[in-house]
């Protein structure tokens, strides 16, 4: 079958634009092995990069109908499905975009110092005194070990990076292919440098804090890596050693979670008092909801009550028990590492 390949090029400091090429294809055909021959049969300019075709070395990704993935892993049948069918009889057509949030070099090729310097910002190895040499091999249980293989499958591809709604607004913002690392490292039972991590990623909006919980990242990583959740697990051992006064953003986590617990659903008239304003602790916090209160008074869509959820109670024993749950885990990690 005829398929068009759309595909973004540009050079440094100039506008993109869109060329197309036809090719006959199979359904089974990967995206790359389609690149392959649009640069070896129809113009050689054609930019990209490439180097296992194994969805093992990272190197091909790229956006492809509108979100990023491996070229190499994904086929032109597959990507024919997500297309919407209207039964047009017209040839139909893949989108092909260099990756996001990183400036192109040319065509598909973006420059990725960011993303690396992001990385090594987070200090991604074992700590210095857990590497000296040791009178016999470092030894790991086969628990300490499976707990670093989800973040041990990254294959630093970018395409997390590519689509971070966060680092696309917040340049300082190192992104989730650098904290699903640093979780890596604050997993490892070899590490000696946790505590000074954790401080380090809890820092501003640079760390977890920054993460918007979008949920892209989880959805286009092809290794099932989840770096969201990964730096879920970051913010819950910063919480377990934080109290509220630490930070606006682990008051914003606490209390959330206690108002949930006390009536089913947030009541929205106390989160910005205890979150912003500190419960009264910060007088221009307060003041800084005051615009934002005369609006929502004017409107009538101030509540002057409160109306629990039902299952108020279903809701406070499942948060307990979760609750307990990760204390007793924590507890009983500590115990084995001691």
């Amino acid at each position: 079958m005829q398929v068009c390949f759309k595909i973004l090029r540009q050079t440094q400091n100039s506008s993109p634009e869109f060329q197309t090429f036809t090719l006959d294809v199979e359904e089974g055909n990967t995206i790359l092995d389609c690149l392959n021959r649009i640069k070896w049969e129809q113009d050689g300019s054609l930019a990209f990069r490439k180097n296992c075709r194994n969805t093992i070395c990272g190197s091909c990704s790229m956006r492809i109908n509108g979100r990023s993935a491996l070229a190499c892993k994904e086929n032109v049948g597959a990507e024919l499905k997500r297309l919407p069918t209207n039964g047009s009889s017209e040839i139909p057509e893949i989108t092909i975009a260099p990756m996001g949030n990183m400036p192109v070099v040319k065509d598909l090729v973006v420059d990725m110092r960011s993303f690396w310097d992001n990385l090594e910002a987070v200090d991604p190895y074992v700590s210095t005194g857990a590497r000296a040499i040791p009178e016999r091999e470092f030894l790991q249980t086969p628990e300490e070990r499976s707990r670093l293989d989800q973040m041990g499958n990254c294959i630093l591809c970018g395409a997390c990076y590519s689509e971070c709604n966060a680092r696309e607004v917040n340049s300082d913002f190192v992104g989730p292919h650098a904290l699903a690392k640093a979780q890596r490292m604050v997993a490892d039972s070899r590490d000696s440098q946790k505590e000074s991590r954790l401080e380090k990623y809890n820092e501003g909006t640079k760390g977890v804090w920054g993460c918007t919980r979008c949920l892209m990242c989880n959805a286009v990583c092809p290794m099932e890596v989840a770096p969201m959740d990964q730096i879920g697990k970051i913010k819950q051992e910063i919480l377990e050693r934080k109290d509220d006064q630490a930070s606006r953003q682990i008051r914003h986590r606490k209390t959330l979670i206690n108002l949930v617990k006390r009536g089913g659903w947030v009541d929205e008239r106390m989160f910005g008092i205890q979150v912003v304003g500190n419960s009264f602790r910060d007088i221009k916090g307060l003041l800084s909801l005051g615009p934002l209160g005369v609006r929502m008074i004017a409107r009538g869509k101030f509540p002057l009550g409160f109306d629990r959820s039902e299952g108020t109670a279903q809701v406070r024993s499942l948060i307990e028990s979760v609750q307990n749950f990760e204390s007793e885990t924590s507890k009983e990690d500590a115990a084995s590492k001691s």
